[in-house]
């Protein structure tokens, strides 16, 4: 897992519009939570969802339990700036995913964008599936977005697995059920398109 001093310099020596993961809205992600159908109240969490805006949108939306977590306080604490006091429903963690003391089945939505392609360890890998086995409800939905095969590399300086709906689901392993998956080309700030894949899985009952 890269480490907290790498996310919080990212954050602290650039502007959080600047990243090249930001989105001024993430509607791909919003369409995806919604198309589930769970209503209003259903308990959504946003792995590394940092600076993300994404809380803003669920929140704007009318969601109203949401927890986003991240490795960063720095990019936590730009996230709560911006969003002033529709922030003080929100629960922030300040923690590793793959170590986390996440609820036992809390969650109806576990999300990630870009933070499972950085897990290059196995063992971290296998990490982080278990605390999605502990924290999410049985049956809830787990939606993960890593680089897909054509996307980059590396970010922010650091290596990352590219995977396709298959590989990416297969991490989790059969008895998830993959429901579907979206590509996204999303254009950084500085104008370069980078390939994501999207992949929703059901946790086993």
């Amino acid at each position: 897992m890269p480490s907290k001093e790498h996310w919080e310099n990212v954050y602290a020596s650039k502007p959080a519009t600047a990243v090249s993961w930001y989105q001024p809205h993430a509607a791909l992600s919003v369409d995806m939570i919604q198309r589930i159908g769970l209503g209003l109240d259903a308990a959504v969490i946003d792995i590394g969802g940092g600076a993300s805006t994404l809380v803003d949108d669920l929140a704007g939306c009318g969601y109203g339990d949401l927890t986003v977590l991240d490795l960063s306080g720095e990019a936590l604490a730009i996230a709560r700036r911006r969003l002033g006091s529709r922030g003080a429903a929100v629960r922030w963690l300040e923690a590793d995913v793959t170590a986390a003391a996440l609820p036992t089945a809390r969650f109806d939505i576990w999300h990630d964008r870009a933070v499972f392609h950085f897990l290059t360890d196995e063992a971290d890998r296998r990490a982080y599936v278990r605390q999605v086995m502990r924290a999410v409800k049985p049956g809830g939905h787990v939606i993960v977005a890593t680089f897909s095969p054509d996307g980059p590399a590396e970010c922010s300086g650091l290596p990352v697995v590219r995977y396709d709906a298959d590989t990416l689901h297969g991490e989790f392993g059969p008895a998830f059920q993959l429901v579907g998956h979206e590509d996204e080309a999303h254009t950084t700030p500085a104008g370069r398109i980078q390939h994501f894949v999207y992949c929703h899985c059901i946790k086993p009952h």
